[in-house]
């Protein structure tokens, strides 16, 4: 991002507020357009179930500008504010406002919500499908199971359009080298023709037409199996078809729209 990207004052973003309850306490840019922040509350952490998120925001002369974000950080710990997996969009309304704060800078941040949240005591084999940054919300799901020392076998499917779009890949191949956390991650790849994804060699397509040759790699039994589906909506209409094909019953499939209020399904997806 150029300086003017990452100066808050160039796009009129208020430097105090009364409303302002929360910091941005830490940031790590993994690209150009994919960041992991930590929002800090000013007073105690509101606590929340993995899966739920928060709304951010900042204010704009006399208007508030916000998004909602599902947290990734683990649920038992609230230390250090709420871990978000942010993408840029050029263009965006708000995206490049978030982009351009600094550590340090006030922001708001309302309490979490949601109701696309882990299901208690399920031991089925955890079938967690996302496109993009929908793979955050199930980072958090490992992350508390783990703290609470009751992980669930879980296979993560994660497609995305770029190699360097790939999210948490350390984290979830680590944990699965390590034998913490029995997880697979099997990313894919949308655009393998592109130059900026030579060299790539694993699973190509979107991540809706990957799931049944994936799942049937792995020996995955349907009736021992529960899904959780995270992204954009067309990508989980599609997901939802492959998986009830594959021998899931509609019980065992849980989703959340990560798309603004309203917007529908229209059967094209852009990669």
């Amino acid at each position: 991002m150029s300086g003017s990207e990452r100066d808050p004052a160039a796009f009129g973003i208020l430097a105090s507020d009364p409303a302002y309850n929360a910091v941005l306490a830490a940031r790590i840019d993994d690209t150009e357009t994919l960041a992991r922040v930590w929002i800090k509350p000013t007073s105690v952490p509101a606590p929340f179930e993995p899966g739920q998120y928060v709304t951010i925001g900042v204010k704009v002369g006399e208007k508030w500008l916000q998004r909602p974000y599902s947290i990734a950080s683990s649920a038992r710990d609230l230390a250090g504010g709420y871990e978000l997996y942010l993408r840029l969009v050029r263009g965006g309304a708000f995206t490049p406002l978030a982009f351009s704060l600094p550590v340090g800078h006030a922001l708001r941040v309302l309490p979490p919500k949601g109701r696309f949240t882990l299901q208690p005591d399920d031991e089925r084999v955890h079938l967690f499908i996302s496109s993009g940054t929908g793979i955050a919300p199930f980072v958090s799901m490992a992350r508390t199971l783990l703290a609470d020392g009751r992980p669930r076998r879980a296979i993560y499917l994660n497609g995305v359009s770029y190699v360097s779009d790939i999210g948490y890949a350390e984290l979830l191949h680590g944990w699965s080298a390590s034998g913490e956390y029995p997880a697979t991650y099997v990313p894919t790849i949308s655009r393998p023709n592109d130059p900026a994804n030579a060299g790539w060699t694993g699973r190509t397509g979107r991540v809706e037409s990957i799931i049944r040759a994936a799942l049937g790699d792995l020996s995955v039994d349907p009736n021992g199996a529960v899904a959780y589906l995270c992204g954009n909506p067309d990508m989980i209409v599609a997901a939802e078809q492959e998986l009830r094909a594959y021998g899931l019953p509609d019980e065992a499939i849980h989703k959340e729209l990560y798309w603004p209020a309203g917007k529908q399904p229209t059967g094209a997806i852009e990669s």
